[in-house]
């Protein structure tokens, strides 16, 4: 076990158990980073009240019982009962040395391992992605590799919107206008502008939305075989557009993990019969509407969750109880995690409200919304193009890369004859520039989309991240071996060295922070710190020109935990790291 706080909290409960009974083992110890030391432990302070003593007076005590003479000196007390561990510098270095041997870098596997569904990107489809998918997408791919790494079983779902209005719309207008006329091949070439000539026509022919809703209602039926077929080659030219699209991002979802809305279709008649069955749906203006208590709107009067509409045709809050069900009965889901906007907060609270009345989501199951906040230019409004559009996601990809070649290009004319290849690593830098960014930003706030700041080789960016990797590999190349053959011993004499180690010993902590808060930006601020500690530690430790071969040895094996540290969590994030840059 490498990682400080987990260490020292298993020391913690053991005198705690030992100064106070079996029944105070459990408590938490409360091991944070600490300005007094290395870590503290501040568990004195809540075990204050159920004592009834003061909080220094149980801090003695707990040093009095504590047994850490291996790893640190001898703890102190400060403040109001902090307890300060300052860890040893023999313990660190040999820690450090063996993340060099640990696969998984100190992060322990879940005790518990749970079945973990992960919600994110759901797109709708026959519509080209914009910028305002960029966050789920990214967000919810970061979240679902680090949890399946922290070992538990993770299922991505990529709930894409297949099945609502805007289809019963574009198939009809499909129908108007002929499979065969020009304008249909928009499909194919130019989706959004297909959308945006039969969402006019929905918006200013009356019987022509009439059309299109009465044909949502066939499709929901599957009783007519031409609008299904229509819906199947809708759907084929999607996935293929998705495919390509997330191949560029980096992200890991598959044709497998998309389970739209049309999956459900066959449960939505037994979600809306047994709720009336319970007594929980009532009409309400000609709609069968569930109200959950304690939802209410400006006017005091009780908001509803709508399961059927006038029409008789089912929606989106609908689905989302059959897929609750689903996840629940059939996946066997312990935890989901809905990686989507935060203008769905209300949606989803009402809907999980319903769920848990209903008694289809136990308390057990932990369901959560895991807020996205917007993305804005740099004017502070939303990002948009100049004509006031959404940004098509594949235009900032492009014009990320661009920016990145436009980089390379300013390079000395000697780095670009080392043979590189310079288009791979813009792709490499553009879309880790973009993803990093977002990703380093907390998910549920704002961020504003600045070019110039993300392509930045300086501060807290993507392209810093991935030049800290390659620098590190350049030093292996120079010393003529590689990184995967150091095995150490590390030693800590310098401060620069203590440092790092210590803070590269983090990062099993980092890691399982991550997986509890659904919180990547954690792990993005924990990777600046180190790469900026790496930097400290090569300006003020020579390396290759070490005063002696053990130094020498000793800084190339805390340079290769170093880089495995950087790589393993970049990979975690999806951000792509190029070998040279």
């Amino acid at each position: 076990m490498a990682d400080p706080q987990q260490v020292l909290g298993a020391r913690v409960r053991h005198a705690l158990g030992a100064a106070f009974g079996d029944g105070y083992a459990d408590a938490d110890p409360l091991i944070r980073p600490s300005s007094f030391a290395d870590y503290q432990s501040n568990a004195a302070l809540p075990l204050a009240k159920r004592l009834g003593r003061p909080p220094r007076d149980i801090a003695a005590e707990i040093i009095g019982r504590l047994d850490v003479s291996d790893i640190a000196a001898e703890p102190t007390v400060s403040g109001p009962g902090f307890v300060n561990f300052t860890l040893r510098p023999g313990w660190i270095a040999e820690a450090t040395t063996g993340l060099l041997a640990d696969p998984r870098l100190g992060t322990p596997l879940a005790a518990s391992p749970r079945t973990v569904i992960v919600e994110y990107s759901s797109p709708n489809i026959a519509k080209e992605m914009h910028v305002g998918h960029l966050r789920s997408t990214i967000v919810g791919d970061a979240i679902a590799r680090v949890t399946e790494f922290a070992g538990h079983h993770v299922i991505r779902d990529n709930h894409v919107g297949d099945w609502g209005t805007q289809f019963g719309m574009l198939i009809e207008y499909l129908f108007d206008i002929g499979e065969d006329a020009p304008e249909a091949q928009l499909l194919r070439t130019d989706p959004n502008a297909f959308y945006q000539s039969a969402r006019v026509k929905f918006d200013t022919d009356a019987a022509f939305a009439d059309r299109a809703r009465e044909r949502v209602v066939k499709l929901q039926a599957q009783d007519d075989p031409a609008t299904q077929r229509l819906w199947e080659e809708l759907m084929e030219l999607s996935r293929q557009y998705l495919r390509n699209t997330y191949a560029a991002l980096r992200v890991t979802l598959t044709d497998d993990d998309i389970r739209g809305e049309s999956f459900y279709n066959d449960m939505l008649a037994d979600v809306v019969a047994d709720l009336e069955a319970t007594g929980l749906a009532v009409i309400s203006d000609g709609a069968l509407c569930v109200f959950p208590p304690g939802f209410t709107g400006r006017d005091g009067t009780q908001l509803p969750v709508i399961i059927r509409k006038r029409d008789g045709g089912y929606n989106y809050s609908t689905t989302d109880l059959a897929t609750i069900r689903y996840r629940i009965d059939k996946l066997n889901a312990d935890r989901a995690i809905y990686v989507v906007g935060s203008d769905q907060t209300l949606h989803f609270r009402m809907v999980f409200a319903v769920a848990r009345l209903a008694g289809w989501l136990p308390e057990t199951a932990d369901f959560t919304h895991a807020q996205i906040g917007l993305v804005l230019g740099t004017d502070g409004q939303r990002l948009r193009t100049r004509s006031g559009d959404n940004v098509p996601l594949s235009d900032l990809l492009t014009e990320g890369i661009e920016r990145a070649r436009a980089v390379l290009d300013e390079v000395d004319r000697d780095e670009q004859d080392r043979g590189l290849d310079l288009d791979a690593i813009a792709q490499d830098i553009g879309i880790g520039a973009i993803k990093y960014a977002d990703l380093s930003t907390a998910r549920d706030s704002t961020y504003t989309f600045d070019w110039d700041r993300m392509i930045s080789f300086r501060g807290d960016t993507g392209p810093y991240l991935q030049y800290a990797t390659t620098r590190i590999r350049s030093i292996f190349r120079r010393a003529g071996i590689a990184e995967t053959d150091v095995r150490g011993p590390i030693a800590v004499t310098e401060p620069a060295e203590r440092e790092l180690a210590l803070k590269l010993l983090g990062f099993g902590a980092v890691v399982t922070q991550v997986v509890d808060t659904t919180e990547p930006h954690r792990l993005c601020g924990y990777l600046f710190e180190v790469a900026s500690l790496f930097t400290a530690f090569y300006e003020q430790c020579p390396v290759l020109k070490a005063d002696d071969d053990e130094t020498r040895q000793s800084r190339l094996a805390l340079c290769a935990a170093a880089l495995r540290v950087l790589t393993a969590g970049l990979g975690l994030l999806g951000v792509p790291i190029p070998d040279r840059m």
